[in-house]
């Protein structure tokens, strides 16, 4: 494994190619106006400054990885051990490029959230927080609403380059060119044009008509990535990148593509080109798939209190790292199941905290093949029993969770009440109406291995057999949304099938950035209402239960706010404060 730097994400984000940019260092302030809504974010000053933004779009690909920055050859030994701190997720560790379908199916945020911070962060009550250290935002009205980001002066990668409009324009493209770039970033396709002069500080995205209450979502964590790096690494000018984006030549996007979707990869992890914006970076991959994060000297913002963090991938040994003491914030998959910690040890310094999450899992499923048409998808949808399988997972995971019938707001969220009367019609399985797929085969994938996954898998089974389908857990085939069965649609409006291995992903979803047609957020009750109508009437996926979330803290770690967004409980990782001198 090679170390590796991240630094701020100098530009718009619009195509994916190999081409390394170096980024610029701050992020101004942003300007949305309505009329084809318009983002124009503005680049200040390079100030060194880390923060790593993530685009919402076709791009989903975990950006866990991100997080680690900077280049260091320094063999593991030669950290220090007195100020570094332990932490599981409980999710594989594989890329820091969140927009990408790998990243959105291993949710990379939980690693690229403090490597490639947005514009906007998420709070553990869903607030949508400005991130002033990577720029603000101006909303320009309209028909077609504009948003103007002004890139702040000090929003720098951690290899000394400012973050640029670059960034922005590369995460559009990238979402918007989808088949392309081999992304999942839904939101992007509600964005007209994003206007970028090369190493600006201002961006202006211009959104779709009647498109813009979700605007604060466009770039989420782990989207917007340094264009700099990218067009470096293809031995190309940051300028030649920038017209390439803005060409939407998809044979001249080929190889920025390329490099956007495997450059980020965190087996094959390059300091060069993984260069962060936030106040950690990637300093090297164990052989074990850790990622070791350092303190991003460049990071524009304040200083992350501790100096280093390791962060852990699904499958590690906790009861061995722990022992080591080398463990002190763990997310794990069942309350019952934590036998590596005794709760009666009159030493134990660990705490378990568990809650229903904001997330829906989910059942995304393919729009081609078998689930080609509306109709089939709705037949699917009529013999699942959200109310069993809530019952399933809370039994396995040790939370209760409820079931959930709504769509396009986030679980537990209280509009859920005014569209009950809607929703409610889809609890229960109907094995009549289910009948229209009698005879066919739907397989469901998902990150495995996965107890719990296997249970909800299972569950579909026992209740879509009545109906004559058959359900088979395919996990093996495929697990995340590149595996799916998907068409695309061209800029010139040619349709193609892209033939996947699974009809069915089951996830985790954030309604908050999922669901390209919905054009409203959950404070309108009106437009709530016709966004679960419409959403039930096309059935791109078939909501579940409210995912549990486990945590496991230890007492001697200060300022660990539970989230159970895509970032997890590190979203405020750089302000937690431990010493394992503490007692």
């Amino acid at each position: 494994m090679r170390c590796g730097q991240l630094d701020r994400v100098d530009s718009i984000l619009v195509g994916v190619s190999y081409y390394n940019f170096p980024s610029p260092q701050g992020i101004g302030n942003v300007l949305v106006g309505k009329a084809k809504q318009t983002v124009r974010i503005r680049i200040p000053s390079m100030n060194l400054r880390k923060e790593a933004v993530r685009v919402g779009g076709v791009l989903s690909v975990s950006v866990m990885a991100v997080a680690l920055s900077s280049c260091s050859a320094h063999p593991e030994s030669s950290l220090s051990q007195s100020n570094q701190l332990g932490y599981a997720v409980n999710d594989r560790l594989v890329t820091t490029n969140a927009g990408s379908t790998e990243g959105a199916s291993t949710n990379a945020q939980l690693l690229a959230g403090r490597l490639y911070p947005a514009p906007y962060v998420s709070g553990p009550k869903g607030q949508l927080i400005p991130n002033l250290s990577m720029a603000s935002a101006q909303v320009l009205p309209g028909i077609n609403q504009k948003i103007v980001y002004t890139i702040s002066p000090d929003a720098v990668y951690s290899d000394g380059e400012a973050v640029t409009c670059d960034d922005y324009l590369l995460a559009f493209t990238a979402g918007t060119y989808d088949y392309v770039f081999d992304s999942y970033m839904p939101l992007m396709k509600q964005i007209d044009k994003v206007e970028c002069k090369p190493r600006d500080r201002e961006v202006t995205v211009t959104l779709k008509e009647n498109f813009g209450s979700r605007w604060r979502q466009l770039f989420p964590a782990g989207v917007i990535l340094p264009a700099h790096a990218i067009a470096r690494k293809m031995g190309v000018t940051l300028e030649d990148l920038n017209t390439v984006l803005q060409s939407r030549d998809v044979d001249a996007l080929q190889p920025i593509a390329e490099v956007w979707n495997r450059g980020f990869s965190l087996d094959q992890f390059d300091p060069d080109l993984q260069v962060s914006s936030g106040p950690y970076k990637v300093d090297r991959v164990g052989d074990r798939g850790e990622v070791y994060l350092t303190r991003n000297p460049h990071y524009g913002g304040q200083p992350a209190e501790i100096e280093s963090v390791v962060v852990w991938p699904k499958g590690a040994n906790l009861k061995e790292l722990k022992d080591a003491g080398s463990l002190e914030i763990a997310e794990v998959a069942s309350s019952k199941e934590i036998d590596w910690l005794d709760r009666n040890d009159s030493t134990n310094s660990f705490d378990v905290q568990a809650q229903s999450g904001v997330l829906t899992e989910e059942l995304l499923l393919a729009n081609a093949g078998v689930f080609a048409t509306r109709e089939n998808r709705q037949a699917f949808a009529s013999c699942i029993d959200q109310s069993s399988i809530a019952s399933e997972s809370s039994a396995l995971s040790g939370v209760e969770v409820a079931p959930v019938t709504a769509r396009t707001i986030r679980a537990n969220d209280p509009m859920a009440g005014h569209v009950k009367d809607l929703t409610e019609a889809h609890l229960h399985s109907d094995v009549e109406q289910a009948r229209r797929l009698t005879g066919q085969t739907i397989a469901i994938g998902y990150e495995g291995p996965d107890a719990r996954m296997e249970a909800i898998v299972a569950n579909i089974r026992r209740s879509c057999e009545p109906a004559g389908i058959l359900v088979v857990d395919a996990h093996q085939e495929g697990s995340g949304i590149r595996d799916l069965s998907r068409s695309f649609t061209t800029d010139h409006g040619y349709q193609f099938d892209k033939i996947g291995t699974i009809d069915v992903v089951l996830k985790a979803l954030d309604p908050a950035t999922e669901f390209e047609s919905v054009a409203t957020t959950s404070n309108n009750i009106a437009a709530t209402r016709q966004a679960e109508l419409s959403t039930w009437d096309v059935v791109p996926s078939i909501p579940l239960a409210s995912q549990p979330r486990v945590f496991v803290v230890d007492r001697r770690v200060s300022n660990v706010v539970l989230n159970t967004d895509l970032a997890g409980i590190g979203w405020n990782m750089d302000r937690w404060f431990f010493s394992k001198n503490s007692k």
